[in-house]
């Protein structure tokens, strides 16, 4: 699943094959962006904020959100693509590589100077260079009633935690989905700690919270509602929790290992 951790990962090898480089082809399939041509243009930078992708050339800023299924995808001009081309959302070439982001789940093209009207709603990026403990936790601490989880996920408070993070984070904390963030005894402890797992697993593909990357063993509580816990073998639970129905997500606990 797409998270802050695989959305920095994505924007390094998107910036080794396009920064510094110019377009020689674009080709947005989006019927609002059909007809951009950024041909000619060259690619400064490519940069993450939290889930979003953003590659900027001089006048323009491609930008773009995994989602679930999203995926960008780097080969050498002339080399077969790994999925079926009617899923591809944009393809941008240079001299030698040909990026392809496939069933994206944003794609837009923006003039450079409106980037705020996309992003500016975030909170401080965890894996950002200018990574702001204390505002984060200013914004998650704001609503004190709210359960932990959905203020974690909230990517207005702090930008790049999923529901896995959210979920693995607070089974390894010791806190309950639903337990208020007022109720927290050290938010900033809790924040911290999430961002330092992210930053771990930033750069390797197999992704693990429990120091193990073998396939069933990588995780705690995510997804294993019908296991047992790793830590007290009592039978873990799941559910939804949200704001509201429409933004419910799925959590997964252990009733003895988390309060």
């Amino acid at each position: 699943m797409p998270e802050g951790d695989t959305v920095w990962r994505t924007a390094h090898h998107l910036r080794e094959a396009l920064a510094g480089r110019e377009l020689t082809r674009t080709d947005f399939r989006v019927p609002a962006f059909a007809t951009v041509d950024l041909s000619g243009e060259l690619v400064d930078e490519v940069v993450s904020h939290g889930k979003h992708l953003l590659i900027r050339t001089p006048d323009h800023s491609i930008h773009s959100h995994l989602k679930m299924e999203g995926a960008w995808h780097i080969y050498r001009l002339g080399s077969d693509w790994r999925r079926p081309g009617h899923s591809a959302r944009a393809v941008l070439e240079n001299d030698e590589w040909q990026t392809v982001g496939y069933s994206l789940g944003i794609l837009e093209v923006l003039p450079r100077g409106t980037e705020h009207t996309v992003i500016g709603h975030l909170g401080p990026d965890l894996l950002g260079p200018t990574w702001d403990l204390d505002e984060a936790v200013r914004r998650v601490a704001a609503d004190p009633d709210r359960p932990i989880i959905v203020a974690l996920l909230d990517q207005r408070n702090v930008a790049g935690f999923g529901n896995e993070y959210a979920n693995e984070l607070l089974f390894l904390m010791g806190l309950l989905p639903t337990r208020p963030v007022g109720e927290v005894p050290d938010l900033r402890r809790v924040i911290s700690r999430g961002q330092r797992m992210l930053d771990v697993n930033k750069s390797r593909v197999e992704r693990s919270f429990t120091g193990s990357t073998r396939e069933g063993e990588d995780r705690w509580v995510y997804n294993r509602e019908r296991g047992r816990c790793r830590r007290c073998h009592g039978r873990l639970r799941a559910g939804k929790l949200g704001d509201r129905p429409t933004t419910e997500r799925d959590t997964f606990w252990c009733p003895r290992c988390q309060t």
